[in-house]
């Protein structure tokens, strides 16, 4: 009987693709190898092991999106060594005070545990909501995500950070390894923005927070029992006091940059 019913949902199976070719089967199958199953990532934390499922935006060296690949896929490094890119953001929330809020990511953490960095960081995910082929929906999709990641991570309610209020500025391109297994091959997209916002934590995610002022984080950068992640000191060496210093005028300027910043 068992016999009897697997053939028969193999063949309803085939039967709705064949009607319906439009169907995608990538994200069956990668149910089906899910990393919640996988060795490379046995000892980590389940919730970080779950979230290694979610699917990242595969991309060419311009930022075409060629396809999607899950998170665990994107952060091996021996994928990385390949060429495998994908899409991320970067998010730089300044308060009424022009502090910037910092974040020290979660031991738990399966890429750069334990370290500094700016206020949010992640990727859109491989839904149509968060992906874009051409520049203005790809920072609309990035913007989307940034609003999800915020309150996930940082328990930051949406109406607190509304999409309009975010500033698109440019995009990094950048490889950094965090260990010998994993590590960053991204297009980043620089999100600024400006909100007094309430905080509530998740420990998974997020270790500490504090906000910042410009002369404050130039002094924990020469603090050398701090540690912060590769993006957000290429970010920091190159570009962010410049943009810091016109966050109340003259940021129009650096606004909207169409050319990728090769790191």
């Amino acid at each position: 009987m068992s016999a009897t019913t697997t053939v028969t949902q193999s063949e309803s199976a085939n039967n709705i693709l064949r009607l319906f070719p439009e169907i995608n089967t990538q994200l069956a199958a990668q149910t089906q190898n899910s990393a919640t199953q996988d060795d490379d990532l046995a000892g980590y934390d389940e919730e970080q092991i779950r979230l290694m499922d979610e699917v990242c935006i595969v991309l060419d060296d311009n930022d075409v999106p060629i396809g999607s690949a899950s998170k665990k896929i994107c952060h091996l490094m021996e994928n990385i060594n390949k060429g495998l890119l994908h899409r991320a953001f970067s998010v730089f929330l300044f308060d009424s005070q022009d502090r910037l809020l910092l974040q020290q990511r979660a031991s738990e953490k399966i890429t750069f545990p334990d370290l500094w960095t700016n206020t949010c960081c992640s990727h859109p995910l491989g839904i149509p909501t968060e992906t874009g082929a051409t520049l203005p929906a790809a920072i609309e999709g990035v913007k989307r995500a940034a609003q999800r990641k915020l309150q996930q991570e940082l328990g930051i309610n949406p109406a607190q950070v509304p999409i309009e209020k975010f500033d698109f500025l440019t995009r990094i391109h950048y490889k950094a390894p965090s260990d010998g297994k994993w590590g960053e091959h991204e297009i980043d997209y620089i999100l600024f923005i400006k909100a007094d916002v309430d905080l509530d934590i998740n420990p998974n995610e997020v270790r500490d927070s504090k906000y910042v002022a410009a002369q404050e984080l130039k002094d924990m950068f020469k603090d050398s029992s701090l540690k912060f992640t590769p993006w957000f000191k290429l970010i920091c060496e190159s570009m962010l006091f410049e943009w810091w210093e016109h966050l109340n005028g003259g940021l129009e300027k650096y606004k909207g940059e169409t050319e990728i910043r090769r790191m």
